[in-house]
Parts: structure tokens; C-alpha cells; sequence
């Protein structure tokens, strides 16, 4: 579907081109994507849904003509999940379900966990890992650490000339290896993805939320134990309706992420997605948008 992009400034002076489609006075869903993504991420959720919601998307900041600031520094999380209850206070939303998928979900479980009971109402995360699961699978899964290896890569300001020179793709061909599981995307969908690839200055902008998350990513060869002194993050449990979305074939996040779910958000609603990869909401929207009617009503 067409999407048009109205440019909305937040109050941090931060711009950000934003999908707004939907009864004014319906319910709101605000749909953050993740990388290497953009709005379109959520592309066949929105032209499902905004008959019935109020559907926002932004390309957030870094991504395709929203505001790139220079600086790791300004990509840290408390600034990204600050961006979303700015852009809802631009829009005049009170009160919003969030969705999230891959980055856009990490911000998801942030928005939720910071805005429960009083700005989110509910929250949707697709294969994106809670916070207070995924550090621990990087110290002592095996499988989880080598998937996430590329964020070594992503991190490696070595990496920026080639970088600005080729764009994004030529680092994802060189720190991916999706085998014979890459996933299909429609020929005008990944001929724009290249195009925004093409932009040295926003890929260096989106390897910034890699380079400043907290993440902590040890080599293979680091030991597969807590580091002493390691605690867990102090997060207050999710009260607030959650469903997860877990695309069972995800080559970078194994289905590790979901033990413990249930014990972190007691009115979880866990729908599995077998035979697809990561990209779930437009690898299976059929199957994304159904669970998204019966958790949404």
C-alpha cells in the first residue's frame, strides 16, 4: 500500500517522517521498526489494521530522511524510547499500544516497561528479545553468542570506509551469511531498501544503535560463564497485556528467547511462527495480522 509521510518535530528537536493513517479517534498503534528497516517494516499490519486504529509509524531516528545527529552518543536507548512518547505528545496521543519488531522491539519492551499504566496500554514485540533475557543467552548460550557475532562487525568503526563508500549492503554481505535462507522480499520493496542502503551518512547513523547499546557481546573464544559481579538489570515485571511474535527460524535470535517469558510478564500471550525467519511481519503477514486480531479485539 502507498504510505505518505508527514514530517512531525519533537519537542527535543529531533524530526522524524512519520505514517499517520487511521481514524483520528480510534485506538492508536504505534509501530516501530528495526534494522535495516523503516515504516514499511509493518507495511501489511497497517493496511490491515488502519480501518479499524489509528496507525502510526515513524522511520525513527537515523533511518532514511529522518534526523541523523552525529555521535554514537545519540543513539543510546533512553534517547530512542524517549523519541516514541515524544512523537505521541506531538501527534496528541494520550494513550497508544506499542509494536515493535527486531530494534523497534527493544524500544517496544522499553516504552512498555516505562509507560505501563499510564501512557501504554498494551504491547506487541516480534522477535526481538527481552532485556533481562538476552545479555544472559550472550554469556552462556553458545548458539546465541554466535549468532549475534555480527554486532562485533556492526560496532568496528574499521568498517565505516567501506561503509560510506558501498553503503550498508556491502557490510551486511560481509558479516551476514544467510546460506540458502535468505528471505524474499517483493522487487520494488528491496530495490528501495538498496537505495536507502545507498546513504553513507544514515548507514553510519543506523550501525549507531549497535554502537551504542550496552550490549555486551564477548568473542567465541571468551568463556561461556557470568562475568563476576554480573546482575541482571532491575526491571519491574510487565503488567500490562504483551503478546509476543516469535518467528520460529530466526537465524540471529533462537527460540532460547522465550524461556523465562512468562515468568517477567504475567499476561503473556505467546503466538510461534514455524518455517520463517526473522523479518515475520512480511515474511508470514497473514499469520502476524491474525494474532494481531485477537490480541487487539
Amino acid at each position: 500500500m502507498s504510505l505518505d509521510l508527514t514530517r512531525v518535530t519533537l519537542a527535543n528537536g529531533i524530526e522524524l517522517d512519520v505514517v499517520d493513517v487511521g481514524p483520528r479517534d480510534a485506538p492508536a498503534l504505534m509501530f516501530l521498526h528495526g534494522f535495516p528497516e523503516s515504516h514499511r517494516t509493518w507495511r501489511h499490519q497497517i493496511a490491515h489494521l488502519s480501518g479499524r486504529f489509528r496507525c502510526i509509524a515513524p522511520d525513527q531516528r537515523g533511518y532514511r530522511g529522518s534526523s541523523k545527529p552525529d555521535g554514537a552518543e545519540n543513539y543510546t536507548p533512553d534517547k530512542l524510547i524517549g523519541d516514541i512518547f515524544l512523537l505521541a505528545d506531538a501527534l496528541g496521543v494520550g494513550q497508544f499500544t506499542v509494536l515493535g519488531h527486531d530494534w523497534g522491539g527493544a524500544i517496544a519492551w522499553g516504552v512498555a516497561l516505562l509507560g505501563q499504566g499510564t501512557r501504554v496500554t498494551r504491547a506487541v514485540v516480534a522477535n526481538a528479545p527481552h532485556p533481562g533475557i538476552f545479555q544472559k543467552l550472550l554469556y552462556l548460550d553458545p548458539v546465541q553468542r554466535g549468532a549475534s557475532q555480527y554486532m562485533r562487525a556492526f560496532r568496528d568503526t574499521a568498517n565505516d570506509a567501506l561503509v560510506r563508500e558501498h553503503g550498508l549492503g556491502a557490510l551486511l554481505m560481509q558479516a551476514l551469511d544467510w546460506g540458502d535462507r535468505a528471505p524474499v522480499m517483493e522487487e520494488d520493496e528491496r530495490a528501495a531498501l538498496l537505495q536507502d542502503w545507498s546513504n553513507g551518512d544514515s548507514a553510519i547513523a543506523m550501525l549507531n544503535w549497535y554502537r551504542a547499546s550496552p550490549m555486551d557481546v564477548p568473542t567465541m573464544d571468551a568463556p561461556f560463564v557470568l562475568p563476576e559481579g554480573y546482575t541482571p538489570p532491575p526491571l519491574p515485571p510487565l503488567m500490562i497485556p504483551t503478546l509476543v511474535i516469535w518467528a520460529m527460524d530466526d537465524m540471529a535470535l533462537p527460540p532460547a528467547n522465550l524461556e523465562g517469558l512468562g515468568d517477567m510478564i504475567p499476561n503473556l500471550t505467546l503466538v510461534q511462527v514455524p518455517d520463517c525467519g526473522h523479518f515475520v511481519p512480511w515474511e508470514a503477514p497473514d499469520k502476524v495480522n491474525a494474532a494481531l486480531d485477537a490480541f487487539l479485539g
